[in-house]
């Protein structure tokens, strides 16, 4: 039979076996199928299907898609342990595969290109079983040279890393079906098109400027495609997905309409769809490398095998794209989304831990709880500052349930400052939030964060209104802020700490800062930047007794005034001035008493001279000490160490341990 028209096609998606997953669901054909499967199950009472994505950069389809947040599932494919989570906790009995990697021309990582389409498949199938139905996204440029209307059965002859590792990712189904059982099908879909297609793609341009009365770009006019309406290619899915049984299992299927198109020719239905009169200008846009003049499948097979064909005829699906395009908005909602990847950011939260294994847990916990509730993606990074207690054990165990968990170990304590700055250059986020990890830094603070940083701040620090300790104590971390501000001859925020979200270009000027020892809430406001506040009330510790005691509070005191005042060194040049002044005055004084003996009462003797002595040595020694500890800062900067030595790195399953090892990881995520 033929593809079911839409009212059939609820019909057939009501019959799939729920629960429902679709890998890759941020992309254009994923967010299509997703889109409509949820749809229809949802009228049938069965909201059981939902998206999985890992790339948040791509996630602006969900986003404008409005799907309630608990059917959204972050899900990294290459982490076994992400994998299995889902299917743990989901138990889905259809899987739709669409996730993918290097089809486009942008998407140049080789590396990532054959683990992303077949180890992250293998990944997948690892977790399936023979009551499951798993239906794969392939492609036609699986038959790469041998492009003109193969069947399924004539040899692939790939042209691409992209094609290699899609013909290796059917190889791959098909071993699985045939000794493991499972009801796999791979879909070679050809040229794709229709509603949720990129914004800078051949056909949304081409709607584009057809409805604004023009042609776009265009290349050779024979230069040829296979055109397949979303809405049939979806169908394909579903059909499979019904279709699939022992005697299929493990083939692939062209999922194509038989009909070679050229350029010229789909120009020439555009114009005729919506009435044009311009000519085109072939040429006006150079051929791409795998652009053939005779790519087009043969469908026959999906006829036969699983009762699909496309019926959207191309001058009709371009007409249903022009009236998608026209009802979403395209140009309003769909580019800005496309081009601005902070519609659906990922926020990073940097945990300086030291004994404070027993809140982790709860740190962990609030802060993804936090984050599902505001829909934005999360990379949360501890940093173990080599705490004596069992913190390692308890980020492993975190890491090994969330990929979007990083867990780094330093070789020693360095400090809260370099355990900050040392998640900071891993960190691939938007937008970073510093926080201690004794949960004294709430994380229901941050949606205020995010909202500010969404109207355009670039920094956003908390303000301490109000601190959970004895009265005395926060009488004088207050007096300090108002004395640090008054003498630092830049403007500090008074009351703030670390605790703050930072915009990603600014991390990058921190982490570039060459000072060894950093204060980071005066180095915060020293780069400059827009930067606002947001008030908070500091709770007490949730577990144990603070690591800081007067010892501390006094070294802080000392590390921010000497880092970023020359008041004491002013303070000495003044009182220098002025006591010598007085010590003239009193020479002179003395002098003229003796010789007119009008002041008999004038001291004299050794008393005297002691308590000048004395006073003046203080004084003399009081100076040095300010010189001492800036020349001692000096010191420690000409000595050009390290801030920090790192000894491990944990991101899901993969730990990185030697320093080149780390070496590499640190570059990778500085480039991305």
């Amino acid at each position: 039979m033929n593809q079911p028209a839409p009212i059939l096609l609820s019909s057939s998606i009501a019959q799939l076996k729920g629960p429902i997953v679709v890998f890759g669901a941020s992309g254009f054909i994923g967010a299509n199928l997703f889109e409509q499967l949820f749809r229809v199950r949802e009228r049938h009472g069965s909201a059981d299907v939902y998206a999985l994505t890992h790339d948040a950069t791509k996630a602006w389809r969900l986003k404008l898609l409005d799907a309630p947040a608990e059917n959204i599932v972050h899900c990294d494919i290459l982490s076994t342990t992400s994998v299995k989570d889902v299917f743990e906790r989901i138990q889905p009995k259809t899987v739709f595969n669409l996730a993918a990697y290097g089809a486009y021309s942008k998407q140049k990582n080789v590396g990532l290109t054959y683990e992303t389409n077949v180890l992250g498949t293998v990944n997948i199938l690892e977790n399936c079983t023979s009551d499951m139905v798993y239906i794969h996204a392939g492609s036609s440029s699986e038959y790469g040279f041998n492009c003109t209307a193969p069947k399924e059965t004539d040899p692939v002859e790939p042209n691409s890393h992209y094609a290699v590792s899609k013909v290796s990712a059917a190889y791959t189904l098909e071993y699985y079906a045939r000794v493991h059982q499972l009801n796999t099908l791979n879909l070679r879909l050809y040229s794709i098109y229709g509603g949720w297609e990129e914004p800078d793609r051949l056909i949304p341009r081409l709607v584009e400027e057809n409805r604004k009365g023009s042609l776009p770009p265009l290349v050779s006019p024979d230069i040829s495609r296979d055109f397949v309406y979303v809405d049939d290619c979806v169908g394909a899915f579903v059909q499979a997905a019904l279709r699939v049984n022992p005697t299929i299992r493990g083939r692939s299927y062209n999922i194509a309409t038989g009909q070679k198109t050229t350029m010229r020719e789909l120009v020439e239905v555009a114009r005729q769809t919506f009435g044009l009169s311009q000519e085109p200008v072939w040429g006006s846009m150079g051929n791409r490398a795998w652009d053939l003049s005779d790519w087009y499948g043969d469908p026959a097979a999906a006829a036969t095998d699983l009762g699909w064909t496309a019926t959207t005829s191309l001058s009709e699906g371009l007409r249903q794209t022009a009236d998608w395009q026209r009802s979403h908005h395209y140009e309003e909602r769909v580019i800005p989304a496309f081009q601005t990847p902070t519609l659906n950011p990922v926020i990073t939260p940097i945990i300086a831990c030291y004994k404070d294994a027993q809140a982790i847990p709860f740190m962990y916990e609030r802060l993804v709880t936090m984050f599902n509730q505001i829909k934005v993606r999360y990379e949360i990074i501890f940093v173990n500052d080599n705490s004596p207690d069992n913190t390692d054990e308890v980020l492993d165990a975190i890491c090994a349930r969330d990929p979007n968990v990083i867990a780094i170990k330093h070789s020693r304590n360095f400090g809260s400052q370099s355990a900050f700055l040392s998640g900071m250059e891993i960190a691939t986020g938007d937008a970073v939030v510093l926080m201690d990890g004794d949960l004294q830094d709430p994380p229901e603070v941050i949606p205020q964060f995010v909202e500010k940083w969404q109207q355009g701040y670039d920094v956003v620090y908390g303000v301490r209104v109000q601190r959970e300790m004895a009265p005395h104590v926060h009488f004088f971390y207050k007096q300090f802020y108002r004395l640090f501000k008054r003498t630092a001859y830049i403007d500090i925020p008074v009351d703030a700490g670390d605790f703050s979200i930072i915009d990603r270009k600014v991390v990058r000027e921190l982490v570039s800062l060459p000072e060894t020892e950093q204060f980071l809430r005066g180095l915060r406001a020293w780069v400059g930047f827009k930067q606002t506040g947001v008030d908070y009330v500091r709770p007490e510790r949730m577990f144990g007794v603070s690591t800081n005691n007067w010892t501390k509070n006094i070294g802080w005191a000392k590390k921010a005034i000497f880092s970023f005042s020359f008041a004491p060194l002013e303070l000495m040049t003044y009182a220098g001035f002025v006591l010598t002044g007085l010590s003239m005055l009193g020479v002179v004084w003395q002098i003229i008493s003796r010789l007119f003996n009008f002041d008999p009462n004038t001291p004299y003797g050794i008393s005297t001279v002691i308590v000048l002595v004395m006073f003046f040595g203080g004084i003399n020694l009081l100076g040095i000490s300010f010189l001492g500890e800036y020349i001692s800062k000096i010191f420690e900067e000409t000595k050009k160490r390290p801030k920090f030595i790192r000894t491990m790195v944990r991101k899901g399953d993969r730990v990185y341990k030697t320093a080149a090892e780390i070496g590499t990881l640190v570059e990778q995520r500085k480039s991305k």
